[in-house]
């Protein structure tokens, strides 16, 4: 369905983004913004990142999130999102699915966290159809019983913002950088950090999962593909931006309370 079809059968238009290895940080810059100050839908897609990161949630607090003589040692930077959730090691595995919508964009959908997180289930089961294993468990993307995709929100007034680091691949050790969470999903069932993920290579390639993952939002919206700078776009002085790169100094002042508790 062409996009002018879709508006005349009464889809809301949706901007659809894509980049490929974009950081981190300037990505969730770039998530913050539109969320504030635009009035449009918008997917953004971001294939992989530049490098391994490390990203916590709004309220997350590194010391008992983090191994932190590890991730000091081997200078992996650390940022805090602008959205709630989990803690997440990414890197140029990883692919980065970002909805930002307007509260009436979807029919059914109200501006809660489990009627976005249920709509976003059957957005995916469209994906991974064919796939007898996935499944939404708690906030997760499984196959089985093993994590693939974590979600993350933000709701405002008017909008909200859904977005997925999707485990395509991942360096095993970069998982030795995390803590086992003192809030965890039940059927994570205490296991490591190893044996809860898996990597959806496994299941479906990157191009084939981007491709059908546009497919799908097309039963819910025009989607229109357009460019965007987004060194130009983040760079806006009205916008104070509160996701943020901590800085070394705030890390071993941390871990040096650790170790002397």
């Amino acid at each position: 369905m062409s996009v002018l079809q879709a508006r005349k059968a009464g889809f809301p238009l949706m901007n659809l983004v894509r980049f490929k290895g974009v950081p981190i940080l300037k990505l969730l810059q770039l998530e913050e913004q539109l969320l504030r100050t635009s009035s449009d839908n918008w997917c953004i897609i971001n294939d992989g990142t530049n490098a391994p990161n490390i990203v916590m949630g709004l309220s997350g607090k590194a010391s008992e999130l983090l191994e932190l003589g590890p991730v000091l040692q081997d200078r992996v930077p650390v940022i805090r999102r602008f959205t709630g959730g989990g803690t997440v090691v990414v890197d140029p595995g990883t692919i980065f699915v970002t909805l930002i919508c307007n509260k009436d964009a979807v029919p059914g959908v109200q501006p809660y966290p489990h009627s976005i997180m249920y709509w976003t289930s059957l957005l995916y089961n469209k994906v991974f159809e064919g796939i007898n294993d996935f499944q939404l468990r708690e906030n997760d993307y499984v196959f089985g019983n093993c994590k693939f995709g974590g979600n993350a929100q933000s709701i405002t007034r008017k909008r909200w913002i859904h977005h997925t680091s999707f485990l395509w691949d991942f360096e095993g050790k970069n998982m030795g950088y995390l803590k086992l969470p003192q809030k965890a999903p039940e059927y994570r069932l205490a296991r490591c950090h190893t044996e809860f993920v898996c990597r959806m290579r496994d299941y479906m390639s990157r191009s084939v999962f981007i491709d059908k993952t546009v497919k799908a939002l097309g039963n819910y919206f025009a989607v229109k593909p357009v460019g965007l700078d987004i060194d130009t776009a983040i760079h806006d002085p009205k916008i104070v931006h509160s996701t943020r790169l901590l800085i070394r100094q705030e890390l071993e002042e941390l871990h040096l309370k650790t170790l002397s508790h």
